[in-house]
């Protein structure tokens, strides 16, 4: 008869606890289902019993696997046990700024979120929604919901708009450096700032954007020519 060796036992004794442990952590979180604010508050990471659940738009992702992000003390801890979707893109994670209200953003700023949600759907295991702004009593879509993804698919349209009217005016080389600081210039044409129409729909807010024009465009209204450059000057300081 062969008896065990004392390494041997040890060994199986490792694996065993091993196994129980991880089996513990990371068993998945029982099915998906609906969250009260309260409940979800529950999963912010303190508890080591329990998994860390994190929210966005609605949706509750089990984020566990990520707990030396998410957990007590991690960098994204703010955004565990709640559902903070503004301060994915406002980068306010204290106070008011830890909220699911997305009032007064732009079209651009509404898609980034909704691409971070399309993000944990990949990365993490969803598992229920909050109910509250973008999910009712029963788990169906709000009117909230359905806003903010039909602004995201609005973001998505412009963003491509601005693209393509953009494509059709070579925009300017530029360069910077602590010593001699920036400049821009063109291999062909001069450089101009001109507004770009379709900013204000996508941000709120009205930008300028560098672009290289033919001698024989340079009269068009709208065109500015930088401070300290000469007219017909192919390269500016910025």
């Amino acid at each position: 008869m062969r008896f065990a060796t004392p390494c041997s036992v040890l060994i199986a004794v490792i694996v065993t606890v091993f196994a129980f442990l991880l089996t513990f952590y990371l068993k998945p979180f029982p099915q998906q289902r609906l969250f009260s604010v309260e409940e979800l508050a529950l999963y912010n990471g303190t508890d080591e019993g329990l998994p860390i659940l994190l929210g966005i738009l609605g949706s509750v992702f089990d984020v566990r696997k990520g707990k030396s992000h998410y957990g007590k003390g991690g960098g994204y801890n703010h955004f565990a046990g709640r559902d903070a979707s503004r301060a994915f893109v406002s980068g306010n994670f204290t106070g008011d700024g830890l909220t699911d209200s997305l009032r007064d953003l732009s079209s651009t700023e509404v898609k980034s979120i909704v691409e971070w949600r399309d993000f944990y759907f990949r990365s993490y295991t969803f598992v229920g929604k909050l109910v509250g702004r973008y999910y009712d009593s029963q788990g169906n879509p709000t009117k909230y919901l359905k806003g903010a993804e039909a602004k995201a698919a609005r973001g998505t349209q412009l963003l491509e708009k601005q693209k393509n009217e953009e494509s059709k005016l070579p925009s300017c080389n530029s360069r910077w450096s602590q010593n001699e600081g920036g400049e821009v210039w063109c291999d062909v044409g001069y450089p101009r700032l001109v507004q770009r129409p379709v900013e204000i729909a996508l941000t709120g807010k009205m930008s300028k954007r560098c672009a290289c024009f033919k001698e024989d465009e340079l009269d068009q209204p709208g065109l500015e020519v930088y401070e300290g450059c000469d007219y017909l000057a192919k390269t500016c300081p910025v």
